[in-house]
């Protein structure tokens, strides 16, 4: 174990698709252990996010060689991160540092990206619903924009008229190539609310002459989807929108298309430790199906998030109280509803794998029992795992949420005003053996909860009367 684990620490353990999970997973537990012995995990910190900076570094590292394998040379590529996935300016910071920019979809997204020194030319503005503030600010700042339809886009002529802008601008459209296995993120359906439906009567027509008349519209942009979404339909909403580009390109009589943006998407395989499917895979998908887009004429975005980081966050919680229901045994967590939204009201389409943890932040071992792994939101729903087979957890151990490293952190919900948890980054220490962690953002306090719960206007109501009431 002690040969795995220093392997481990350099990163070479990988297996036969050269995937690193079973590193993964040791540089995990180590970190666990770590979080209990530092006093960051236990009695008085029942719940911690957790961080493997070497995963994300590698992810990183992965993704831009991929697309590297695939694209001529010298064809500009910007892999922009969807901040919505993980919105942790430490995280951002570290991203940038691995040459990775920022797609953001609000005025809070992208403040977080300049937090953490995106330049605005590594910066992607995307969002059905930008006002006009949000837009000028764009546009002053040099931020790439995708309009996401004609009132829009009539927007930005208008701010166009009344200053130049270096944005590179484009108009995001919508192939309807059909939706995958989880409807709620598939956005190349036939009625989904992102972009121009490329299908409906006069649409793609109306696209066309868009850029005929406007030649400072210089992108393309199409996202088919992210989670449930198969490698083949995304390719083929690629397709779609590579076909349009050509075309759009081919009646003006030159390249006014330079760049166009392929959205994000890649799922993430929630079943096991292994990285499936991998970038390397979709970039030869691509290369397969859509040669044209990477032979050097176009420029390239893309904008995954899930798929960067969900492998490398982990939630962990300490089981409350251990007790039975039904005969069943049922371990009351701190971990539930608040950080694992999307689990817990549907946990057919985002179920998460759950590790077992001593009281020292050990893997526990032992029979595996059928059990429930339970929050604390006052409901009776507020489930984690249901009917699952782990080692028994007892009071004082942990229970871990695993690939929990997008969106959970993301997805806040602050249903009994449960506290955000803390969340900490961390590597190995090759000095010492064992790990060394960095705060990326507080716990929340019981006082920050009151504030953004009115407490500055305690008041307020009781001031207001009704006419002719008192």
């Amino acid at each position: 174990m002690r040969t795995l684990e220093a392997q481990a620490r350099t990163g070479v353990v990988v297996d036969e698709y050269g995937n690193t999970g079973e590193a993964r997973a040791v540089r995990r537990d180590e970190a666990v252990r770590g979080a209990v012995e530092r006093g960051l995990l236990g009695p008085d910190a029942p719940i911690v996010g957790l961080l493997d900076v070497t995963g994300i570094r590698e992810s990183a590292r992965e993704l831009r060689a991929a697309f590297d394998s695939v694209t001529a040379p010298g064809t500009p590529v910007l892999h922009a991160f969807a901040v919505k996935a993980t919105p942790l300016v430490p995280v951002l910071r570290l991203l940038r540092e691995e040459g990775i920019g920022a797609e953001v979809a609000s005025p809070g997204e992208l403040a977080l990206a300049r937090a953490a020194g995106l330049s605005p030319a590594r910066t992607v503005l995307d969002s059905p619903a930008k006002t006009a503030a949000e837009l000028r600010e764009a546009l002053a700042l040099g931020i790439a924009v995708n309009a996401d339809n004609p009132q829009e886009l009539d927007r930005i002529d208008g701010l166009m008229r009344s200053a130049v802008s270096r944005s590179p601008l484009g108009i995001r459209v919508n192939p309807q190539v059909g939706g995958g296995s989880i409807g709620a993120t598939s956005t190349a359906t036939e009625t989904s609310k992102f972009g121009v439906a490329l299908r409906d009567e006069g649409a793609r027509e109306w696209v066309v002459r868009a850029y005929l008349d406007r030649p400072w519209l210089s992108r393309l942009h199409a996202h088919t989807g992210s989670q449930g979404i198969p490698l083949s339909l995304m390719v083929r909403g690629v397709e779609e929108t590579y076909a349009l580009a050509e075309e759009i390109n081919r009646r003006i009589g030159r390249p006014q298309i330079d760049t166009i943006d392929i959205g994000g998407g890649l799922p993430v395989n929630f079943a096991s430790e292994a990285t499936a499917p991998t970038y390397t895979e979709y970039a030869r998908a691509l290369k397969a199906g859509v040669p044209g887009l990477l032979d050097g004429r176009y420029g390239l975005v893309t904008e995954f998030g899930r798929s960067l980081l969900a492998k490398h966050g982990t939630i962990v919680a300490r089981v409350e109280y251990a007790k039975s229901a039904g005969g069943r045994p049922v371990a009351v967590t701190h971990a539930g509803v608040q950080v694992a939204t999307r689990t817990v009201y549907v946990p057919g389409s985002w179920p998460l794998r759950i590790a077992a943890y001593d009281g020292k932040g050990r893997p526990k071992s032992g029979p595996e029992v059928v059990q429930d792994v339970a929050g604390p939101a006052c409901f009776a729903g507020d489930l984690l795992a249901e009917g699952r087979a782990l080692p028994l957890l007892d009071q004082g151990d942990y229970a871990a949420a695993l690939d929990t490293g997008a969106y959970y952190f993301a997805h806040h919900y602050a249903y009994n005003s449960l506290a955000r948890p803390g969340i900490y980054g961390f590597v190995p220490d090759p000095q010492t053996g064992g790990v060394r962690f960095a705060t990326v953002r507080d716990p929340q306090t019981v006082a920050s909860i009151v504030a953004e719960s009115g407490g500055a206007h305690v008041g307020a109501l009781t001031t207001l009367h009704a006419p002719g009431s008192r």
